[in-house]
């Protein structure tokens, strides 16, 4: 029998009194587990994938236009949370979702009220994003809607991929404070896909590893995709005024919401990235002419 949200709030502030664990949730009548979803990512895809009234509630990052994956408008339809055992007990959901970093003490807590936890890492590469979709869409209880999801992310690569015989245009990623992305992660599998390569590995860099605006200048990639920060004093080095004098190098704005999540951010960064190519080569052939 499931516990009224009254009995889980109470029981979540007292487990550290209580020494016998509830049995698990059962699932929701129609066979759809209630969800609660305390990662960006996941709210993303989670949204799209669960019926109406199952998705219990996402987490507050999505709530906010410079972390969420998903749209504030749609995100506005679901409840946000900030993730304490309290505030999810309360909901007295089947299931929570969350990220791999989620500390073990809450883990253990919301299974000690029977609740079920599955954690979600981050997805470097599109064989996890469809891996991704395709896991979360079998907990909702809905693979059909996951393979939608999924048909829509292979359309936008087959539109975006680069042409034949094209070479591979060296790309830098690069956000504010001057941090890079790595090679182990999905904007830059995106990023071959659509026919750049890597400049921060070529220079022996790695995820999240500091470039200076000096090695930049000495020594530039043919293309910056410049992923700003609105809140972030740093972001006057993405927009330094020797960048506008290098005519060789193209600048291209990234959203930084873009960048590490898969579901349906996907075809949004592929359409950017393709878009980004397409503007690189109509300038190389309007300089070649």
């Amino acid at each position: 029998m499931r516990l009224s949200p009254a009995a889980v709030l109470l029981a979540a502030t007292l487990l550290a009194g209580c020494s016998a664990s509830p049995a698990p949730h059962a699932p929701a009548g129609d066979g759809h587990p209630t969800i609660v979803s305390l990662n960006p990512c996941t709210d993303a895809v989670l949204a799209e994938v669960t019926r109406p009234g199952q998705l219990l509630a996402i987490s507050g990052y999505s709530h906010d236009p410079q972390s969420s994956s998903m749209g504030v408008a749609v995100a506005a339809r679901y409840r946000g949370v900030s993730g304490s055992v309290e505030e999810v007990a309360a909901l007295a959901p089947d299931v929570v979702v969350a990220g791999s970093f989620m500390p073990p003490t809450t883990q253990q807590a919301l299974k000690d009220l029977g609740i079920e936890v599955v954690l979600e890492p981050i997805v470097s590469d599109i064989a996890g994003v469809r891996a991704q979709v395709r896991e979360l869409a079998a907990l909702s209880g809905d693979a059909p809607a996951g393979e939608r999801l999924v048909g829509r992310i292979d359309a936008a690569l087959a539109q975006s991929a680069a042409p034949p015989g094209w070479t591979p245009v060296p790309a830098l990623v690069w956000e504010s404070g001057g941090l890079v992305a790595g090679d182990d992660t999905l904007v830059v599998d995106l990023l071959k896909h659509t026919g750049f390569v890597n400049s921060a590995s070529a220079r022996g860099l790695h995820q999240a590893e500091f470039l200076p605006l000096e090695k930049v200048v000495a020594d530039p990639p043919r293309v910056v995709f410049a992923v700003g920060n609105p809140l972030a004093e740093e972001d006057r080095m993405l927009h330094h005024p020797v960048l506008a004098d290098m005519k060789d190098m193209m600048r291209f704005p990234l959203s930084r919401n873009l960048l590490w999540c898969g579901g349906p951010t996907v075809p949004r960064l592929l359409e950017r990235l393709h878009a980004a190519r397409e503007d690189f080569r109509m300038r190389r052939e309007e300089g070649a002419r």
